[in-house]
């Protein structure tokens, strides 16, 4: 037996010095093999894993939500921030301008999340970057230049990370992928009465669940407004670990006076065509009851979509709702803008927003609007009708 072993090895490695060309064929190919192997493994991984991956590789992070946050872009940020230290990655949390209206204040201060602000790029916490809830860096000094490493947003845009780009525009709500990376990563959310050590794997803080749910609940009208199958399925993961107690005290902030008067002045003065509705509230403090007032506006019976604009400090701001499938309501605005100088808008289907900024005149000593008021409600009109 042992000589017919020693024969055919001597005989096997005969053949591998007569044929060289043999060995390189079978080591290439065994080369090829192992590295598709490894291409399949990683193919396989889902989004959470690689995003998880991908933040283990780096020290420190920023992760940078869009100026003026929202409960969505607070939540987002909130669960980056958990997944890079579930991986001893160090993090900050930073936005442009302020937080704004009363329940995203409510969300800050109930969840004690910490945000460092930010004017300048060099105020940065890190170099690699991962933008939350927007796509492209905006809203401070230097901002065209930063590359973000990472993207993760449910806006349309064309804005993306170097090593990571995932934008959902069929999603409800940033919050909502978030969600899915913890379940991707078999994270199991921590209920409120519980402590993490009775939980085994990985968790999902009760903090953060708590958050990304209120995000969904915040961007989809409370799962009613361009919610997706995947926004109630996020909803779903997450409600074992939600503090009810603490998304009552979010969802349900004391309501202020200007708030108030704005959402009267835009059902008093709104104007109507059809279904659609043009309301405008003039001057405002606070911006953030521009949208306030729409929500309201699009609720009335016979209205199916509508505009609400304002304008504080020469700014003319634009916050649409539409609950009209004719109705596109983030083409509509920027249909109605797109040929006006220092204009911007766009949005979803059911939502969107906008801005006109002023214009010096030429002894530059006054703002004035850029585009007449009667004329830009005629273009909103137009635009929710399909006429532009």
């Amino acid at each position: 037996m042992g000589q017919v072993s020693t024969r055919a090895i001597q005989t096997g490695w005969d053949v591998v010095s007569a044929n060289p060309r043999l060995v390189v064929a079978v080591a290439g190919g065994a080369l090829a093999l192992v590295a598709a192997l490894a291409l399949y493994r990683r193919l396989r991984r889902t989004p959470g894993e690689r995003f998880r991956a991908l933040l283990a590789g780096r020290e420190s992070i920023s992760v940078l939500l869009h100026p003026n946050p929202d409960a969505d872009a607070m939540a987002a940020g909130i669960a980056v921030a958990e997944l890079a230290e579930s991986v001893d990655t160090d993090v900050v949390v930073q936005y442009t301008g302020q937080v704004r209206r009363q329940e995203n204040r409510a969300f800050r201060t109930v969840l004690d999340v910490e945000l460092d602000r930010i004017d300048h790029v060099s105020d940065l916490a890190a170099e690699a970057v991962v933008l939350v809830d927007h796509n492209a860096p905006r809203g401070f000094a230097g901002a065209d230049g930063v590359l973000p490493f990472a993207v993760v947003d449910h806006h349309p845009g064309e804005g993306g990370g170097d090593a990571y780009t995932d934008v959902r525009t069929d999603y409800g709500a940033t919050a909502s992928i978030l969600a899915e990376y913890f379940r991707d990563t078999g994270a199991t959310p921590i209920p409120p009465d519980a402590h993490e050590t009775e939980v085994t794997g990985a968790t999902l803080s009760t903090r953060t669940a708590t958050g990304l749910l209120y995000g969904i609940i915040s961007d989809t009208n409370r799962l009613t407004r361009g919610a997706s199958a995947a926004d109630f399925a996020a909803a779903a993961y997450l409600q074992p670990g939600v503090d009810e107690d603490n998304l009552e005290r979010i969802a349900d902030p004391a309501v202020s006076t200007e708030a108030l008067d704005v959402k009267a002045r835009a059902i008093a003065g709104r104007e109507v065509r059809g279904s659609f509705a043009v309301s405008d509230v003039g001057r405002v403090s606070n911006v953030d009851a521009i949208p306030q007032a729409a929500d309201e506006l699009v609720g009335l019976e016979g209205v199916t979509a509508v505009v609400v604009l304002g304008e504080r400090d020469g700014t003319v701001h634009l916050s649409g709702r539409s609950r009209d499938d004719r109705v596109h309501m983030g083409r509509a605005l920027e249909a109605a803008v797109s040929d006006v100088d220092d204009a911007s808008a766009g949005g979803h289907a059911r939502m969107g927003g906008g801005q006109i900024g002023p214009q010096i005149t030429a002894d530059g000593s006054e703002d004035v609007p850029v585009l007449g008021r009667e004329e830009l409600i005629d273009r909103l009109f137009d635009a929710m009708d399909g006429e532009r």
